[in-house]
């Protein structure tokens, strides 16, 4: 991990949750909504694109915003690089 900064409070830099993501690939009955099929990464059908999103991202313990951990990452970045003036 590298430092973070909350883009949205401007104040949080040591409370965070990290949000693991693990998409599921599935095929739903339109009218009912119920799985009919859950694809492996694998055995994709032809016309079922593979996630491809982060595996992970971030929310601010203190006000909540969840944003990719690039984004904390980089406000962390560009407020250390101003403040060095």
């Amino acid at each position: 991990m590298e430092p973070m900064l909350c883009p949205g409070c401007k104040t949080n830099r040591t409370r965070f949750n990290i949000i693991e993501q693990h998409p599921k690939a599935v095929k739903l009955h339109p009218q009912t909504g119920e799985v009919e099929i859950e694809y492996t990464s694998e055995a994709l059908d032809p016309f079922h694109l593979p996630y491809r999103g982060p595996s992970y991202r971030v929310q601010c313990a203190a006000c909540g915003l969840i944003e990719n951990a690039e984004t904390f990452v980089k406000h962390a970045q560009h407020f250390s690089e101003v403040n060095k003036w």
